[in-house]
């Protein structure tokens, strides 16, 4: 039987200046954007647009504020707003965990629209730069939940399987007596590492590498990621959850279903474009 391990969500502890994991998980996020995205910019279909180590640097500082602030927010407004307003000042306590990815997306977008305008350029290139550079940034953010035992899976149907765990109710202290959720769980964070993050990631790496139309890597990876969310959002414990034609749906799946139609709906819009002899357009004035 697996226990979760329960490492100690403080990482380094200086003096007052206590350094989570999770916060660190975020840092390594953003290192590795920049170590990827230096990669990327030798990509000769990529170099052909002039992109430089400059624009990464100031790319990473206006994503770094939409996934704090579009995350965060979309975890108050998407999940618990019940828990958040009734203690406001928590909702600044970002270092206790609780991001939301499609609020830290919708964030992204947000911000790489702000950058674009500012940088003169077309801002459906920049999504597509930026795409390939993110699901490993998601896996980090999973690995810090997983530290923090946050997101439990369902319980496993099968509680013989190799790699379901015990899990420790965060709402109690976890040492040195923990207090356990019910039943052997699935390590849905874990799973969404893998299939989120890291499978994500090499096929969308794959796929980037070559030339596409304009909006397709952007749109891919909106498709890709809907898809794997919808997927292993049926091994974790849901925020909440609903029916919809007799068939329980959660709440990352209700939010993932817009991902997918709309990404389906962007890639046809840009291999049709590409046909026709044209590429979507969409860049800022300056």
């Amino acid at each position: 039987m697996l226990i979760h391990p329960m490492p100690d969500p403080i990482a380094l502890q200086l003096g007052p200046v206590a350094i989570h994991w999770y916060g660190l998980m975020y840092v390594l996020a953003f290192a590795m954007f920049i170590a990827l995205g230096r990669v990327r910019i030798k990509q000769p279909h990529i170099a052909a647009q002039q992109w430089k180590k400059e624009d990464l640097d100031d790319m990473l500082f206006y994503g770094m504020m939409g996934v704090i602030i579009g995350g965060r927010l979309g975890e108050v407004l998407f999940y618990e707003p019940a828990k958040y307003f009734s203690d406001p000042i928590e909702i600044f306590k970002v270092w206790h965990g609780g991001m939301s990815f499609h609020g830290g997306f919708i964030g992204v977008l947000v911000a790489m629209s702000i950058w674009a305008r500012k940088a003169g350029r077309n801002l459906l290139d920049v999504y597509d730069f930026i795409a390939p550079l993110v699901p490993l940034g998601y896996a980090a953010g999973r690995l810090g939940n997983f530290i923090n035992a946050e997101l439990p899976g369902r319980v496993a149907s099968d509680q013989s399987l190799p790699w379901a765990m015990l899990w420790p109710d965060i709402r109690y202290p976890l040492h040195p007596d923990p207090v356990f959720l019910q039943g052997l769980r699935h390590p849905s964070p874990l799973y969404q590492l893998i299939v989120d993050g890291l499978i994500v990631f090499v096929i969308l790496w794959l796929y980037a590498r070559k030339e596409r139309p304009r909006l397709a890597v952007g749109a891919f990876y909106t498709l890709l990621y809907g898809c794997a969310r919808f997927f292993t959002e049926y091994f974790r414990t849901p925020d909440w959850e609903t029916t919809v034609l007799g068939l329980p749906i959660t709440s990352g799946q209700v939010l993932s279903l817009p991902m997918i139609v709309g990404a389906i709906i962007m890639l046809g819009w840009a291999y049709q474009a590409r046909q026709k002899g044209r590429a979507p357009i969409l860049k800022p004035k300056v």
